[in-house]
């Protein structure tokens, strides 16, 4: 029961995480937003609640000694995956900082990047918060005043990480995978559900006529730059031949 729990909570997390990374890509692009910036906030939230759920579990169960060398195993593994996160939160969260002090919307300091990233994100945030549709309630000075409070909440994240380090010795690289690196990405099965909801990752078979496609448009490339590079050659001949004659 604990280790199915853990899993669900740390698939959350992940998932909350991942959400959080789409959105902060947007930011300082067409796509950014008042809406954009109250997102990325309760987003962030929400992952670092997750984050203090799964520290809380998980430490209590590695502290257990009572438990099995096979569980143990287990919730080592899902502690290394749960610090993976956490760094990649920390990572994405001091980008956000970085990009929101360059990009203030209120008193815009320089243009937004045409980044070819367009439409609303408020899916992908409804998504992370469990929700159907975003309510918006945030004041019109959020792109400012949230920084401040971005900035503490990097130095909280921080602080846990150094926390979990001291509380639970696990050695990475002494913690075995269970499947092969990037299996997850070779399967058509949806991720799983969760309390956030669902992310899935498709592989869409390729058709024929695309196949033949790509490969008449290879050789036509092909093609292309033989005749090219002939040119060029009779190009060089011809001005050898003049330099030569004059």
């Amino acid at each position: 029961m604990g280790k199915e729990e853990c899993k669900t909570m740390l698939d959350a997390l992940n998932k909350v995480t991942a959400c959080y990374r789409h959105l902060v890509i947007a930011l300082g692009s067409t796509s950014d937003s008042q809406n954009l910036r109250e997102e990325l906030k309760r987003t962030r939230k929400k992952a670092q609640e997750l984050a203090v759920a799964n520290r809380t579990k998980l430490t209590s169960l590695l502290k257990d000694k009572s438990i099995s060398k096979e569980d143990r195993a287990e919730y080592e593994r899902l502690w290394v995956l749960f610090s993976s996160s956490m760094e990649l939160l920390e990572v994405d969260m001091k980008r956000s900082l970085e990009i929101g002090q360059d990009f203030p919307l209120k008193v815009p300091t320089r243009h937004l990047i045409q980044t070819g990233m367009t439409g609303s994100t408020s899916t992908v945030a409804a998504r992370a918060m469990s929700v159907q549709n975003m309510k918006y309630e945030a004041d019109s000075n959020i792109d400012t005043a949230d920084l401040k409070d971005l900035q503490s909440e990097i130095t909280q994240v921080s602080q846990m990480m150094e926390e979990m380090e001291m509380k639970v010795q696990v050695a990475p690289w002494a913690v075995v995978a269970k499947q092969e690196a990037g299996a997850e990405l070779k399967s058509n099965l949806s991720v799983g559900n969760s309390s956030v909801g669902v992310i899935s990752i498709c592989e869409e078979e390729p058709k024929d006529d695309e196949g033949e496609g790509s490969r008449g448009g290879g050789s036509g490339s092909v093609g292309a730059v033989i005749g090219f590079l002939l040119i060029v050659a009779v190009a060089l001949v011809l001005g050898y031949l003049v330099i030569n004659m004059s």
